[in-house]
Formats: C-alpha cells, structure tokens, sequence
C-alpha cells in the first residue's frame, strides 16, 4: 500500500524488490532477480570469421552427341515432373481444405492441436485428446449465482444443469472434474435461473453405474423448473468488516480475519510476493514473481494468517510443492502475469485463513466498481515494505481510460484490468505483487486480478494494473485438474 507521500524518483512498478536482498525496482521488461544470474563473464566479440578459399576451373568437356535415346529420356523426366507437381499441387489444396475447415461435422476438435474425435468421446472419463481436452471442458460454473453447467459436444453449447434428480454425489464428482478436492466440497442446491434456457441436461436416472456425463442428456423441460447452484468450496468470506478510506497515509492496518485469503511469499526468510488463496493447497500469484531460479518450488514458504512479518520470521511457513507459470507469460509487457503454488501440505481453514473465490465465467466487473488491494508492500514510493499487512480501496477503471495517450498509452492488454484513483495517492507498491484485488458481489468476495505492475506507486495518471482473473479460471482450474 501507498501513499503519495517521499521522494518522487520515476520507476516501473513491474516487483517487488526487497531493499536487503534484491536491486531497486527496474522497468518493465527488466530482470528482477538479476542478482541470480552471473555478469562477470567476459565479454566475446561478435564477428565472421574470413576463410580464403581457392577457386578452382573445371576443364571444358566435349559436348556428348545427342541420341534420340536421350531426347526420349529427356521428355519422360519432363513429363514426370509435370506430374510431380500436379500431385503435389492437388495435396497442397486438400490439407488447406482440411486445416480451413477443421473437423468434419460429426468430429469435433481438440483444441489447437489438430487432432479430431467423435462426440461420444468427449466426456466420457477417458482422455482422446493430446492435452485431454475433452475431459476437460465438460462442466463450469457461471456467474455470481455459481449455476452450473454442462458441455454438450453435438450442439457445441452450454447448458445448465436441472435440479430434477440431482443430488450431492453427482455434484461432488463434478467439482472433481473442475480440480477441487471431495474434503472441500460445499453443496448443490437448486436456484432459480437468472436467464431462461429452451434447453437443460437431466440425469438419466436409468442409465445405472455409468459415467456421470453418459447419464446426462439435453431436454427442453425441467419439471422443478430450478436449475444446480454448486459450491465446490466455501470461498469469499470474510469474519471482519471493511470501512473505505480515502486516502492511505502509510496505509490501512488489517486486522486477523478481514484479508483471509492473503498470503505472504517468503524466500530466504525474506517477503518477496503476495498471494491468494483458492483452496487448501493451491496459491494464485503474479507470473512475474517467480521468474528465473525462482521458479524452483523449493525455494518457496508461504505464511497464512498472520499479519506481521516479524512472526512470520519466527515461525515456519508451508513448503512450496510445485510452481507453475502461465505458458504465455511475456516478461516485457506483462501480458498473462498470472502463477499458481501447490503446497506440500494443505492449509487448515479457520476464521483467519480461508479461500477467496475465482470469478465465474459471465461475470462482469464494471468500472469504478469498488475493489480491495491488500499486502505488505511499500507505504510509498521507493520505500522500505511495511511489516503489517495494509489494505486499501481502488475503484476499477474503464480499459479504453487506461489505455489512453495520457495514461498508458496502450500498454494495458485484455490480460490486464486497471484500478486505481487518477488523481493518485492509493496504490500497491513493491511488495504488493501478485496480491489480491477483490470486491464483493452477492455477500462473497470475489478474486478480481492480481497486483502486476504499474509506473511508480499513487502517481497521478498512473494507476495500478492487475492480472485480469476472468481471463485466467480456465488456466486455473486445468492445471488444478491436472496436478490434483
């Protein structure tokens, strides 16, 4: 968190840097850890290295005698090569037909791979594509209501899911599809659909021991006339409430309970990143935190529930099992900065430390809509990280706003979403990357983005950009599915 408040040096907010163990903070695009890297090596100057070579000449033979054996030979190999080419020309056409058209309409596509199955394979508990794909776009929850729906491979659509004989253990093998753990699993209920569907999947309850998606079918009835509510896990709530303050001067001090989902990450013994909590064992954090060597999973601790970082020294943190990094993360523009922690050890869940919750596909966040920053970072620009976790509120900001000529000047790309106050003075800062931005929709908190980078911390015009979290539950919940 920060205020406006010190000296007024320009630079990137792309990391945090901690000043005992890590350089100031660099531009964007520039190495973080640089410290990780060696330098000394000597430099080798770059040339062509010039050969002489000799050039010899090849004496001048007689010309052969032309035969009509050799004219006939000569015509064949013509004739031959014509043919080459037609049938090369005509391969050419059909493997672009193929590639423009996709699969044929009883096939369906496995993502980008180019490999095609039959409708009957997808989602019926067997992996067929190359990334295993078609086991896993079969289910999602939709918006704030967490309605749940279901894949149909034929009409290549989604649909919700009726209440009508569905019960806890088909919504436990579902929230199972989508990467939770069964020990989390909350409830399915039946709600009442915000948008009217013609078509919905029921169970066939007749369909004895096979796989949940093979007893599912589309029906344009549903007899409840209610739709599945499924809540994988208790998410989004928080034991304390929060007051907006208009300006930070050194910062909002947290009290146990407010922030639940709030983690620091450790290397060294030293705060190096924020984090948030999605599941027992699994951590959201920024893709630029845990660049070069740092991407080592055991150079990792995470500290949960606790709000000062002098304890945090005292006590032991949970090991970092497995560190995994968007694919698409580009270093110099920022673009998809999003990263997930598996822990060793699951966390236990009480009034201090519990799971925020990830937006659902069809929810939408709207500008100036109100949002939460939280984290240990600076309490103003280029000082030292706050031993108490600070917290703030930033409104979000219009995509086309933040990337005006005045502000970012199209620097901010759709894996980005902005918040912040124009005018300044609230802001993250060093030490705040990969934290949380959360609001509140429907009595849950919400994971919004997290803190990725900005130019300078609470400058006018300048406010802070997050990872885009909309964008990125895919990503989360396959990797989840993945690595269970």
């Amino acid at each position: 968190m920060t205020s406006t408040v010190g000296p007024p040096p320009y630079y990137e907010n792309s990391g945090f840097q901690p000043e005992n163990v890590y350089s100031a903070r660099q531009p964007v695009g520039a190495n973080p850890y640089a410290q990780y890297y060696s330098t000394s090596a000597p430099s080798v100057p770059s040339y062509v290295p010039r050969v002489d070579t000799r050039q010899s000449t090849r004496p001048v033979a007689p010309s052969p005698v032309r035969t009509r054996a050799s004219n006939v030979k000569k015509i064949l190999i013509i004739i031959i090569s014509i043919l080459i080419v037609i049938c090369c020309a005509i391969a050419a056409f059909f493997i672009w037909y193929f590639v423009q058209s996709g699969c044929l309409n009883s096939l369906i596509e496995c993502g980008s791979s180019g490999v095609c199955v039959t409708a009957s394979q997808w989602c019926d508990g067997v992996n067929d594509c190359p990334n295993g794909e078609d086991e896993t776009r079969c289910v999602r929850l939709f918006g704030p209501n967490f309605t749940l729906e279901v894949y149909s491979p034929v009409s290549k659509s989604w649909y919700p899911v009726c209440q009508d004989d569905w019960n806890d253990d088909y919504g436990k093998i579902a929230c199972k599809d989508m990467g939770y753990s069964v020990d989390t699993y909350y409830y399915s209920r039946g709600i009442v659909t915000e948008v009217s569907s013609k078509i919905y999947m029921k169970i066939n309850t007749s369909a004895g021991n096979a796989d949940l998606y093979k007893k599912l079918y589309a029906s344009d009835s549903c007899t409840s006339g209610n739709v599945v509510s499924l809540r994988c896990i208790e998410c989004g709530l928080s034991t304390k409430s929060v007051s907006a303050m208009n300006r930070i001067v050194g910062g909002s001090v947290a009290t146990l309970g407010q922030w639940p989902w709030q983690v620091s990450l450790h290397v060294q013994g030293t705060h190096v990143c924020g984090g948030s909590i999605i599941t027992p064992q699994w951590i959201v954090t920024a893709a630029h935190c845990v660049e070069g060597q740092l991407s080592e999973a055991y150079r990792w601790s995470v500290y949960a529930g606790i709000l000062n970082q002098n304890k945090m020294v005292l006590g032991k943190g949970y090991q970092v099992q497995l560190v995994i990094s968007h694919p698409d993360y580009d270093t110099d523009s920022k673009d998809n900065d999003v990263a997930l922690m598996k822990l060793e050890t699951p966390l236990s869940f009480n009034d201090s430390v519990r799971p925020v919750c990830l937006p659902n596909p069809g929810m939408m966040f709207q500008p100036n809509e109100e949002c939460w920053i939280s984290g240990w970072g600076a309490e103003y620009q280029g000082g030292k990280t706050s031993n108490n976790l600070n917290y703030a509120m930033v409104p979000l900001i219009e995509y086309s706003t933040c990337n005006s000529v005045s502000i970012y000047n199209g620097m901010v790309l759709p894996t980005m979403i902005c918040a912040g106050k124009l005018v300044g003075g609230v802001d993250s800062c060093q030490g705040d990357s990969g934290g949380p931005l959360v609001t509140k929709k429907n009595s849950v908190w919400w994971l919004v983005g997290d803190t990725s980078w900005g130019t300078g911390c609470a400058s006018p015009n300048r406010p802070g950009v997050y990872g885009n979290m909309t964008v990125f539950t895919d990503w989360i919940y396959k990797n989840m599915q993945a690595n269970r």
